[in-house]
């Protein structure tokens, strides 16, 4: 089974029903987050801001325990991403106090906060074997809200371009990913446009569902 839905509410929704969860926050979480695997990040995760209140619940500390907890079992540490985009590191701090204390309560290293620039990130920090959180709004609180509901796993997908990957190269890696990833404990999948006031999310997760219909 592969679904189309959007927002936090409709990941929360996909995840009680046991599907893999990908999540499309074309700018610029996914984005973002693509282009750090580009660069090597060993995991990444999507953490609420403090200020986010979705319909459903979510869990920005847990999941900045969960990636601390990763970090520090492969002996590495945690860069997160997160908003404003123009602001200064402490003002993007002070937003995701939730999402930091659990990364320190797992002992983790807080290497860099970074802001949200999509493919540009990559030029911002070293993600190379880092944990990578992206704490941001729409994006992130659908991974929250994935994640808290139980989701056995999510993941994130773009079609906008990095570094690395070009035309139809960012939306086919996700495809496959969550294929793989699908395929691996026998699930469904719903891809979750991170907000369905964007047209560029909800176009972008329709064209990689189309994708994974293709290989699934």
């Amino acid at each position: 089974m592969v679904i189309l839905t959007a927002n936090a509410s409709g990941a929360a929704w996909a995840a009680r029903q046991g599907l893999v969860v990908v999540v499309v926050d074309v700018v610029d979480m996914s984005t973002s987050l693509e282009a750090a695997l580009d660069e090597g990040a060993a995991a990444v995760f999507g953490a609420s801001p403090d200020a986010a209140s979705p319909p459903v619940a979510v869990d920005p500390g847990g999941v900045g325990r969960l990636a601390g907890e990763r970090a520090r079992k492969l002996g590495t540490g945690v860069v997160v991403i997160a908003e404003p985009r123009t602001g200064t590191g402490e003002q993007r701090k002070a937003g995701i106090q939730k999402m930091l204390g659990g990364i320190a309560a797992a002992g983790a290293k807080l290497e860099a906060v970074v802001p949200n620039l999509g493919a540009s990130v990559a030029e911002l920090a070293d993600f190379k074997e880092r944990v990578v959180v992206a704490a941001t709004g729409s994006g992130g609180v659908a991974f929250d809200a994935a994640l808290t509901a139980g989701a056995p796993v999510v993941l994130t997908g773009t079609v906008a371009r990095t570094r690395h990957k070009k035309g139809k190269d960012p939306a086919m890696a996700a495809a496959i990913r969550t294929v793989e990833a699908a395929e691996k404990i026998h699930r469904g999948i719903a891809v979750v446009a991170a907000s369905s006031n964007s047209l560029e999310d909800l176009l972008a997760a329709e064209y990689i569902y189309r994708l994974i219909l293709e290989h699934f």
